[in-house]
């Protein structure tokens, strides 16, 4: 490797290497990884499985793919020599804009490890070119603005597939770009990304805004356009198809190159459809097979409901997707008639309005298809799958109790350790061997050294270090300063109400008045949140702009500023939160009980060393069973109390309020002369009268003990020598969240490739 990186360099530019600048480098070492990658072999099977989802977070990718390689040290010790960083070099790098969070980041940490376990298996998406949006803030607002990331130069491969694909009033061509996907010490899958050939970037002007109808130039402009009004609406549609019908005519390609039987398509081909998006790829299948490839129609929804497989990632209504079927017969109509032949089948055998594809208003349930006519359905945590059997699927579970399995999720340890705490990995290393790289569960072995003074000594030494790094990291970025030697607390996810990002706010007014009122923490705290809010979710923005608020409010405060700092970063990605993660102290997952399908970040939170605090909710509940009552803070109302609230619509937020001084001192500050002063009255109105009116995610129900909670864990923090151990367990016990482990569980039970 340090010979193709000299020898492009030498090619590319005609100097040495002292003498280039870091995006030179890069560029060198781009094509020299390519090159590398190139030679890899692709990963071949009898069965391939092909993963398609709307969303593919996979953040920069030269890291991961050096480790991969096996070359990372090469090159980093290489580059040394010559007076140069890989890190900075690495910094060069725009982050793909393919996905918005947990769902997409999964679907990244999935492929890794379908390749790492040498499994033949392809993502299938689309190739957003300004992705969710860049995040950045005026006013104390969340704006947004097109993120471009596509460069000449990339790991995006264009190739000569393109498929013409028809709409109900409209014809397009799409092409495919391809980006490898190497495993472990292992040979290589793709990440199948379609384009269209007519996209146009010139659509978008004013900050994210474009004509939402001009289909031909806009189709794969932006992940999740805004569906507020109708025009939105088809445009996911139109999305979703160009999606599966692109990838179900490339599986069905590649199927017929290597000569196998349509007719036994479920022998040689698993599709997991990852959440609702990509749904239609089973009326399209049944579709090509009966219309172009002579099936009848009892073969085609034999073979193709033998075939695919369903994830479900969520029981929030908004998610779970319901088409007005004057939608589909717009944009798709020749699959409406499969759909309603569908629909039929299902009314026929099952009379149960609840479990029927098209209801009373005339509205296409899509995860009914998925269900009825895939082979499979899992829930993503041991939790969330029982609350879909239990209540949420429970028609369906009783219909199909076969079908129904759990898959926690997991994570890729490789980038979560391995390419973001590098020397956390080396302390690894000397103390347990190397042998966790490939098997997560060895990370067990760290269990020896709890009571080792100069291990754990260590540990803190490198939580310390990155601290620093991730300080000074904000302030430059963010202009705050904040104190390594204070605790940080951090919450970073998708911004949504079920998740509580305003409870924390709530704590942060709470403490801050505590503060004022003369009672300082035993140490500094740091509340460090990351977050983006879909532009129409006007609440979430809502939410933003109180954080924001908030940080001016304590930041500015000379009374309170020495004992407490609020940072919101700007823009936060896969990139930021590689350097958030490692330096986290608490981790925040405070989603209302029986909400979070499972979440991922407190996984990569617990392999850093970062201590939860969490209701029991999605896979806080596996945490809390490896790691035990004394590595973990658990508060708030269990899911089956949440539920009989929502089943007997009594939560009443304002009963909470009016009871509690210190809960209605919380929320009354959010209007107060002092917030006022510097917030928008509107948006701050509007949230104050959310929480006192609807509260619908049920903020003021757990606040009071998520208070006294946390409260405990900042003193618990005061005594290090506790704490150290806390961490060791919680990075020991980590492994379980390997998502090689919930890959080889996908494999054995629903894929079973050979």
């Amino acid at each position: 490797m340090k010979e193709r990186l000299a020898l492009e360099i030498k090619n590319l530019y005609g100097k040495e290497i002292e003498n280039c600048t870091n995006e030179e480098i890069y560029y060198a070492l781009l094509n020299a990884s390519k090159a590398l990658l190139d030679e890899k072999p692709v990963i071949e099977g009898e069965k391939k499985v092909y993963y398609i989802s709307a969303e593919f977070l996979i953040g920069k990718l030269m890291s991961n793919n050096l480790i991969n390689l096996g070359v990372y040290d090469e090159v980093a010790e290489f580059l040394a020599s010559k007076g140069k960083s890989l890190a900075e070099v690495e910094e060069v790098e725009p982050e793909p804009s393919l996905g918005n969070g947990g769902l997409g980041r999964l679907a990244a940490c999935f492929l890794d490890s379908i390749a790492s376990l040498g499994l033949p298996g392809d993502g299938i998406g689309l190739n957003y070119h300004f992705g969710l949006f860049k995040q950045v803030f005026e006013n104390k607002l969340q704006t947004a603005e097109k993120n471009e990331w596509i460069e000449k130069q990339s790991w995006l491969t264009k190739t000569d597939v393109t498929y013409d694909i028809a709409f109900g009033d409209r014809v397009v061509k799409s092409r495919l770009y391809d980006i490898d996907v190497v495993g472990y010490e292992q040979g290589k899958n793709k990440l199948h990304l379609f384009d269209i050939e007519t996209i146009d970037e010139s659509l978008v002007e004013d900050g994210i805004s474009f004509d939402k109808e001009k289909i031909e130039k806009n189709l794969t402009l932006f992940l999740y356009p805004d569906d507020s009004d109708e025009a939105g609406n088809l445009l996911r549609i139109y999305q979703q198809y160009f999606m599966v019908a692109s990838g179900a005519r490339l599986i069905l390609d590649e199927m017929k190159a290597k000569g196998q039987d349509l007719h036994k398509m479920n022998e040689y081909v698993t599709i997991q459809i990852n959440d609702t998006h990509p749904t239609m790829v089973i009326p399209e299948l049944i579709r090509i097979l009966t219309k172009e490839e002579g099936f009848s129609t009892e073969e085609a929804v034999s073979v193709v409901s033998k075939t695919c497989a369903y994830t479900n990632h969520t029981i929030l209504a908004e998610a779970l997707e319901k088409w007005p079927l004057a939608y589909l017969e717009k944009v798709v109509p020749q699959l409406v008639p499969i759909i309603k032949d569908l629909d039929r089948r299902i009314k026929k055998a099952y009379p149960d309005p609840k479990v029927q594809i098209i209801d009373e208003t005339n509205r296409v349930h899509m995860a009914h298809i998925d269900i009825h006519f895939g082979y499979s359905v899992n829930g993503v945590a041991a939790i969330h799958t029982e609350i879909l059997k239990d209540t949420e699927l429970n028609h369906f579970y009783k219909l199909y109790p076969n079908k129904f399995n759990n898959k926690t999720n997991g994570i890729t340890f490789r980038r979560w350790l391995l390419s973001c705490n590098k020397e956390l990995t080396a302390l690894l290393q000397e103390k347990i061997g190397a042998g966790f790289k490939k098997d997560a569960a060895e990370l067990e072995k760290l269990l020896a050294f709890k009571d080792d003074e100069a291990t754990l000594d260590a540990i803190a030494a490198i939580k310390k270090g990155k601290k620093e790094a991730l300080a000074a990291h904000i302030a430059k970025a963010e202009g705050v300063e904040l104190d390594p030697n204070s605790v940080y607390d951090i919450q970073i996810k998708r911004l949504h109400e079920y998740k509580r990002q305003q409870m924390n706010a709530l704590y942060i007014i709470h403490k801050y008045l505590e503060i004022k009122g003369g009672k300082k923490p035993a140490t500094p705290i740091s509340f460090i949140f990351g977050a983006k809010a879909a532009p129409a979710y006007v609440i979430a923005q809502d939410i933003i702009h109180l954080l924001l608020v908030l940080q001016e409010i304590v930041n500015n405060d000379p009374e309170v500023s020495p004992y407490m700092k609020v940072v919101m970063v700007e823009n936060y990605n896969v990139s930021y939160a590689e350097k958030l993660i490692p330096a986290c102290d608490i981790s925040e997952q405070i989603s209302l009980a029986s909400k979070e399908a499972s979440g991922t970040g407190n996984m990569k939170f617990m392999l850093n060393g970062a201590v939860t605090l969490g209701t029991s909710d999605g896979a806080n509940v596996e945490i809390h069973g490896l790691v035990g009552d004394k590595n973990i803070y658990i508060f708030g109302e269990k899911s089956d109390t949440v539920i009989k609230h929502y089943e007997k619509a009594d939560y009443v937020s304002k009963d909470f309020y009016e009871k509690s001084p210190v809960i209605k001192e919380a929320v009354d500050f959010i209007v107060s002369k002092q917030a006022l002063a510097v917030g928008q009255k509107e948006n701050l109105e509007r949230l104050y009268n959310e929480l006192l009116n609807k509260d619908w995610f049920m903020t003021l129900l757990d606040l009071e003990d998520y208070i006294k909670v946390k409260d405990q864990a900042f003193a618990d923090y005061k005594d290090q020598a506790k704490w150290k151990r806390m961490s060791l367990v919680n990075i020991a016990k980590a492994g379980f969240f390997s998502s090689d482990r919930t890959i080889a569980e996908y494999n054995d039970d629903i894929w079973k490739l050979r």
